[in-house]
């Protein structure tokens, strides 16, 4: 099966690689400033529209990338969610993004799991981190769920070097006896 065939089916969630009618979705999450506080901030559409494209190479040059998130129960594009190593990163991560409609129902966690199951068996990566920021409180709470732990400071590569991140953490050894 190619990357542009994946599709991976939680209880209530679809992910799937990046597609092209994905990035109105990805507009309204990057346009709107609590929504993207915590993942480089509000972007004109010219500047999401370069991110998107960012992604969506992600997968078409290492067969990877951060998934489109669908609510299964209506259909709508709700976030990206899942593997993220680019150059110069502090680890292989696997990160999220959602729109502020779909937090606080778990959705962070439940397709956090399916793609930490995904790169683990797939990418056979040994570690999965979480880079946050120290007042991202929800998605503390999110990598506390998924049995990771602080790890300590960590640090972005340019032009990203001056945000304060905290990387969690944890290995492909504790997610495996975790989830047994």
């Amino acid at each position: 099966m190619s990357w542009q065939d994946l599709r991976i089916e939680t209880d209530r969630l679809i992910l799937r690689p990046t597609r092209p009618e994905d990035f109105e979705g990805w507009v309204q999450l990057m346009g709107d400033e609590e929504n993207s506080r915590h993942i480089g901030g509000p972007q004109p559409r010219a500047v999401a529209w370069r991110g998107f494209l960012t992604m969506a190479g992600a997968w078409a040059i290492q067969g990877y990338g951060m998934f489109s998130v669908i609510e299964k129960a209506s259909g709508r594009w709700i976030g990206r969610l899942g593997p993220w190593c680019p150059e110069g990163w502090p680890g292989t991560e696997v990160g999220w993004g959602l729109l502020r409609e779909a937090w606080g129902k778990g959705y962070a966690t439940e397709g956090s799991v399916a793609a930490i199951d995904w790169a683990f068996e797939h990418l056979g990566w040994s570690e999965v981190i979480h880079t946050i920021a120290p007042d991202n409180l929800a998605s503390q709470e999110v990598a506390r769920r998924l049995g990771s732990s602080l790890q300590g400071p960590g640090r972005l590569p340019e032009p990203f070097q001056d945000i304060v991140v905290e990387v969690w953490g944890q290995s492909r050894e504790a997610w495996l006896r975790r989830r047994a």
